[in-house]
């Protein structure tokens, strides 16, 4: 079994940066060696094409805005068949919804797929901002456990599927 902890995001606009902080700490944890962590920052092209190479899982990591107070972390397995279709890809403006695309329009299949996001306080505005906020800085250990967590199920189903 494989699995791909990619982090996302931009580290000059302020909390968007939280998935690359994310891995940056997880990267000097103890990690079982089927996890592989890798900061694709806003290189959405290289997470699509890491996509199409032979993982059971991947986890991304990413600031996403959904309504929540700032800095709440929350882990989603999102359905890939509800995805937008084809989408014209922009080196600028890859979110993970356009990297799936890209990777079904480069016929490939994701593999199955599970977010780790926290609500942003602020995405740096028009001038950018380094550095997370503190809500979000705060949020970081939360996503790390959540993380572990998450690689602790998925060691737990490929034990079980063995042994079935």
């Amino acid at each position: 079994m494989r699995v791909l902890v990619a982090g996302i995001g931009n580290v000059f606009l302020g909390d968007d940066g939280f998935g690359v902080e994310v891995v940056r700490r997880l990267s000097e944890r103890s990690l079982p060696p089927w996890a592989e962590v890798a900061d694709f920052g806003i290189r959405g092209y290289d997470l699509a094409y890491a996509l199409l190479e032979d993982y059971a899982y991947a986890v991304l990591v990413d600031a996403v805005p959904r309504g929540e107070p700032p800095g709440t972390v929350f882990v989603l397995e999102p359905d890939l068949e509800a995805l937008p279709g084809p989408a014209s890809p922009d080196g600028h403006a890859m979110g993970p919804d356009r990297v799936l695309a890209l990777v079904r329009e480069l016929g490939g299949r994701p593999p199955r797929l599970f977010l780790v996001g926290c609500e942003p306080a602020s995405l740096g505005g028009e001038e950018g901002a380094m550095g997370l906020s503190p809500p979000v800085a705060a949020a970081v250990e939360e996503a790390l456990a959540a993380i572990e967590r998450l690689l602790g199920e998925l060691a737990g189903r490929t034990e079980a599927g063995s042994r079935a």
